[in-house]
């Protein structure tokens, strides 16, 4: 087609002198200084109150918070507290993730303020009332990826999204550290929090310290910022250690994490430049000690570390054993400074970790990943989420993700806690699929998949004995027998998706017990 000079828009009204210009529609210049602009020109509101009229929050609709701060997060009680106050019913909470410290949501769910949930995990008080039937809809839980993707869609649209941030500028550049050295409220990435400000309709940062602009380089920047409340505080970064995160000395789970070690450095997958992923849990995250002895011998690297980020990763990264570490959320102090001081330690957010439909997705990048579990069954299901008594007690977290995306996914547990197997026929809730998973490694044998012929061999190879998934539920039942069946209501209380958003399974209400 060619191309035709009349067709420029307003081409008729142009002249030789001034075509449309009007000097009347353009701004007076700006002649104040930079300091008397960040004062005066700014999108920093005085309450949040004010924040939530200006972002126009209204009854029905879906707020949004992540889980950086873990179990020291403030910023959830505390919006919820104002929005309780200011009288609004019905909403929907989508948070990354529910810990302890969120107890008091449940005055707010019996009042209606709250009615919906959406979650990759609960804890405490708060997940024992949702198990026992204190909401009316089954609260939905997904993935990391599978909440990155539904936002993605917008199967999971987001109204206003209320971001805690140690950091920010009074335009909303934000950050999970402090540049001036004050380690305040420090909690690392964002990357939980990242595409929530990128998708809602409204973000407000909350945060307790007000830095000048530019505060860069930043986690979240301003053009995806409405407007910046400060506060008190918004998290205790004492917190952000805690949950399914802890350092172990156990000698049952060393004993795991050196086992898995081996597996890994049989099974084909262990060269120099590698990629990988640990888990929260004890031993997996002690496997990561191991692995680095073995490095040092072989003389080999790891090409870049994913997922949550622990200070162990930090120091392999700092000895020159981790080239690059992309950090969807730090589980340590440590790991949250290195952030700010390691310029190959990269915050990602939660679709570049693990969103199916984001084909690049780094879960897909990974040659092998340790992960936790609460119990395994003779199809090698996993489950993160739900304990031997029913009760809701875990997170879902990137388990899914990583299982599917790793070329090796190795899943570490011991055989029994206390007196309860974790190798049964059943779980009770499965998270993540059996096809998905490889190894099981526990302190009394190591069980492969059937469907990966060619990982037991390598195992036999090195010498690593192999059982199979029956003989090790069967040794388990042995020493404590088999478990009673827990006995359930009808009523759905949570929905458990998939990472591709399909349903995989439901928990029911726990049927109270009498004496």
């Amino acid at each position: 087609m060619s191309f035709n000079i009349e067709n420029i828009p307003h081409y008729n009204e142009i002249h030789a002198a001034h075509g449309t210009y009007n000097e009347n529609d353009i701004p007076a210049k700006r002649t104040a200084t930079l300091v008397e602009r960040q004062r005066n020109q700014n999108k920093v509101l005085p309450s949040l109150e004010d924040a939530i009229r200006f972002t126009g929050l209204k009854d029905g609709m879906t707020i949004s918070f992540h889980h950086h701060f873990r179990n020291g997060d403030y910023v959830i009680n505390m919006v919820m507290d104002v929005i309780a106050r200011m009288g609004f019913k019905n909403l929907v909470l989508a948070a990354s993730s529910l810990t302890d410290i969120h107890e008091p949501l449940i005055e707010h769910i019996r009042n209606g303020v709250i009615t919906h949930i959406e979650t990759s995990g609960l804890r405490g008080k708060l997940a024992d009332e949702i198990s026992h039937g204190l909401m009316d809809f089954p609260v939905v839980f997904r993935s990391h990826g599978g909440r990155a993707a539904a936002i993605e869609t917008n199967e999971l649209h987001i109204d206003i999204a209320f971001l805690g941030a140690p950091s920010c500028d009074p335009y909303g550049n934000a950050n999970g550290y402090n540049r001036d050295d004050d380690t305040g409220s420090c909690c690392g990435s964002l990357g939980y929090a990242k595409l929530d400000a990128i998708k809602a309709d409204k973000c407000i940062i909350i945060t307790d310290h007000i830095v000048p602009f530019p505060n860069a380089p930043f986690g979240i920047p301003e053009s995806q910022v409405d407007c910046v409340v400060k506060v008190d505080s918004v998290g205790d970064p004492k917190g952000i250690m805690s949950g399914a995160t802890r350092y172990t000395k156990n000698p049952k789970e060393l004993l795991i994490a050196k086992t898995a070690a081996d597996v890994i450095e049989a099974s084909g997958y262990f060269y120099d430049g590698f990629s990988m992923q640990m888990g929260s849990g004890g031993a997996s995250l002690a496997t990561a000690r191991y692995l680095r002895d073995k490095m040092i011998q072989k003389n080999i690297k790891c090409r870049f570390a994913l997922g949550g980020i622990t200070g162990q990763i930090v120091s392999m990264h700092e000895e020159g054993l981790v080239q690059k570490i992309l950090d969807v959320q730090s589980f340590d102090l440590i790991a949250a400074n290195s952030l700010k001081n390691n310029r190959f330690h990269q915050q990602i957010d939660a679709s570049y970790y693990a969103s199916y439909v984001n084909r690049g997705s780094a879960v897909n990048q990974l040659d092998f990943v340790i992960l936790s579990a609460l119990e395994i069954d003779t199809d090698f299901n996993v489950n993160v989420l739900t304990g031997s008594d029913g009760i809701i007690r875990g997170a879902i977290g990137g388990h899914p993700d990583t299982a599917a995306g790793a070329s090796l996914s190795v899943v570490v547990a011991p055989l029994l806690r206390g007196r309860i197997p974790c190798v049964v026929d059943k779980v009770n809730t499965i998270v993540t699929p059996g096809r998905t998973v490889d190894v099981v490694v526990t302190d009394q044998g190591v069980a492969v998949n059937p469907a990966r012929p060619e990982i037991k061999q390598r195992l036999i190879d090195a010498g690593i004995q192999v059982f199979t998934i029956e003989q090790l539920k069967e040794r388990a039942e042995r020493i404590v027998g088999v478990p009673e069946p827990i006995q359930y209501t009808d009523k759905i209380v949570g929905v458990v998706m998939y990472r591709n958003n399909t349903v995989i399974d439901v928990i029911r209400q726990v049927k109270e017990t009498t004496l």
